[in-house]
């Protein structure tokens, strides 16, 4: 049987936790594993997406249950008020989210070719 490449490994890791994940959620999470502390201005900025698809990427990625998240609310993705301006919220993994970064990070080390 052939082996998964790196690549449908990462993807499959995203399905898994939200089985309708998007391609938008999917860079607004990578972004925040780059950038934490970024708020959605900047999200927008360096993904490339309007403030109102990032602001509805991070809400998906927000606490189950939670009045903010959107669902189906996978918990990786906190916002917190920005101490330095109080109209923005910055952005931050959860622990679960860091779980799935160190995932990312380990797929990415092992770095399984798409083609042998």
């Amino acid at each position: 049987m052939r082996s998964r490449n790196s690549l449908i490994e990462a993807l499959a890791l995203f399905r898994g936790l939200n089985p309708t994940i998007t391609v938008n959620e999917i860079m607004t999470f990578l972004y925040t594993c780059e950038n934490e502390g970024l708020n959605i201005q900047e999200l927008a900025h360096v993904a490339q997406m309007t403030e109102p698809t990032a602001s509805r990427s991070v809400r998906s990625f927000g606490p189950p249950g939670s009045a903010w998240a959107r669902a189906p609310g996978c918990g990786l993705i906190e916002a917190f008020l920005n101490p330095h301006d109080a109209r923005s919220r910055v952005l931050h993994l959860t622990v679960a989210g860091q779980a799935v970064r160190d995932r990312l990070d380990q797929i990415i080390a092992e770095a399984a070719p798409i083609a042998q």
